[in-house]
């Protein structure tokens, strides 16, 4: 089991950024300290290790810096969700909406087989938009998500239950 290590001292809290009004929750402590990093990675681990997951798959660019060691860590590939026309091979893609406007996420079509179980991992879970892009590119490819993972989550803006009925797990949650 992973030590008691209290992430949240190594996340740093900025008032009014990007813009007025909002609290911007900065991971960049968290990944700048090896003890810290390393200990959200195995926490991860620890909580899916027994799930039999298949593949990581996360959209770039932060959830990136999680899924790969976290892929490395439960000896499963990593499949990366990319913004439109930085994946080089035939794609599938998902636009979605966005609080002020809208996005679009694609992935390799071959990146999930039929029947895998895909775990999700992103760094913040807000509104829950860009999770439940890649939710729905995972089953429209017939693989099956096991899990939405992430290293903090922003109660009451919604996200947790955009991404129901899939399980949510979180190292941190914040008001």
């Amino acid at each position: 089991m992973t030590s008691a290590l209290n992430l949240a001292d190594h996340v740093r809290a900025i008032p009014d950024f990007p813009k007025p009004g909002i609290l911007f929750r900065d991971i960049t402590p968290l990944l700048s300290d090896a003890q810290a990093f390393r200990n959200s990675i195995h926490r991860f681990a620890d909580h899916y290790r027994d799930q039999k997951i298949d593949v990581i798959g996360a959209a770039e660019a932060r959830g990136f810096i999680f899924a790969a060691p976290l892929a490395l860590e439960l000896g499963v590939g990593f499949v990366p969700f990319r913004k439109p026309g930085k994946l080089p091979y035939a794609v599938h893609a998902f636009r979605y909406e966005l609080e002020y406007g809208t996005d679009s996420l694609e992935v390799h079509q071959d990146g999930f087989a039929k029947g895998q179980r895909v775990l999700l991992i992103d760094d913040l879970l807000a509104t829950g938009g860009t999770m439940a892009a890649c939710c729905r590119l995972v089953e429209n490819s017939g693989a099956h998500v096991e899990g939405c993972a992430f290293v903090i989550e922003l109660n009451g803006l919604g996200g947790r239950k955009l991404l129901n009925p899939h399980k949510v797990f979180s190292l941190l949650q914040y008001d």
